[in-house]
């Protein structure tokens, strides 16, 4: 028996009334298998944005506006107490802005890579700053970990003016970030997650979708939360070998070949063993930063943290003996000298 002959299907040129919207080109695929014949469906792709504007090009941000850069975009980044980074980007191609209004006006996106809230929310409310000078349309990107209930309030700003906060906090090192290799998870609507991926892809090798708005901050959170504990347990341990007797190295040998073994414990013990403190390069004050934002979010929660407040405490008895702007390696020291002046 001869098939019956294939459906001519209409195309979009003769169903479609929508053929064009403003800021966007739309795709028409035709949807098949268990869809009704003759349903289509439309996947609306935003004109890609070309202009960011970046602010914070330290030791994670330079590589990601460098990788920016060299995947085509054009980039504005703000100065820096360390000019370093920015003349070298200038050197790439970037331009320098002159303020935030200056930086904002030609973008098509910001994106935010500083310390904590209280920086962005300086940029964002100040006299000059982000809200004032930004249009509807445009979309802020947040990578900084920040506290979820500060970037709701100014999720709901920015909002009120047309314009989209997205939450993209980072994962991996300055390592990856030079690489285009870190990973981001993002909290935005399917809209404006679409929109902004392919900026994200220039720098990320690994993109998360979590959800809506802060979904992604609250989980970069609960993520660091178990970072932190890897490495501030990680420096106790490697601190008590030499108070018990136990030799460092031996002790590193037995748990890289053990279910204790993970990323975090051979780049901070690794770098002990080195003589070095940075090998985890993650700061003592930006721990304890993390590690109070996931307090304060789980108190607000129906379950409070138990050891979150705990290994916030050890992280401030460092910062408060001078050690905040080294990195968790110093914690090794700290113990030693501690059980030292103890005795």
């Amino acid at each position: 028996m001869r098939p019956p002959p294939a459906r001519r299907w209409p195309t979009c040129r003769n169903t479609c009334r929508n053929k064009r919207r403003s800021g966007a080109r739309r795709i028409h695929s035709l949807r098949r298998g268990q869809a009704a014949p003759g349903f289509y469906f439309h996947r609306i792709i935003s004109t890609i944005m070309k202009n960011i504007g970046f602010i914070g090009v330290g030791m994670m941000g330079q590589g990601m506006a460098h990788n920016l850069l060299a995947k085509g975009f054009k980039v504005s980044v703000m100065g820096h107490r360390n000019r370093k980074p920015v003349e070298e980007l200038v050197a790439e191609g970037a331009r320098e802005a002159a303020s935030v209004q200056d930086l904002v006006d030609g973008a098509d996106a910001v994106i935010l890579c500083v310390t904590s809230s209280v920086q962005v929310e300086d940029l964002v409310f100040r006299a000059g700053g982000i809200l004032e000078s930004a249009r509807s349309g445009q979309v802020v990107i947040d990578c900084s970990t920040s506290e979820p209930s500060s970037s709701v309030k100014i999720a709901e700003r920015l909002a009120a003016k047309g314009i989209k906060f997205v939450d993209a906090p980072l994962a991996r090192t300055p390592v990856e970030a030079m690489q285009g290799r870190l990973n981001t998870m993002v909290g935005a609507d399917d809209a404006t997650f679409a929109q902004v991926r392919p900026v994200l892809e220039a720098f990320c090798e690994n993109i998360f979708h979590i959800g809506g708005t802060t979904s992604a901050q609250k989980l970069k959170l609960l993520n660091n939360f178990l970072a932190i504990g890897a490495a501030t347990l990680a420096a106790e341990a490697l601190a008590m070998c030499e108070a018990v007797g136990v030799d460092q190295r031996k002790f590193f040998e037995v748990v890289s070949k053990g279910g204790a073994n993970s990323g975090i414990f051979q780049m901070l013990a690794g770098g002990i063993l080195e003589g070095r403190a940075d090998g985890m390069k993650f700061s003592i004050d930006n721990a304890r930063k993390d590690l109070g934002y996931y307090n304060n979010m789980t108190a607000a929660a129906a379950n409070s943290a138990m050891l979150g407040t705990a290994m916030e405490a050890a992280l401030r008895k460092s910062s408060a003996e001078g050690l905040g702007g080294e990195m968790l390696g110093a914690m090794v020291g700290a113990h030693k000298a501690r059980s030292a002046a103890s005795k």
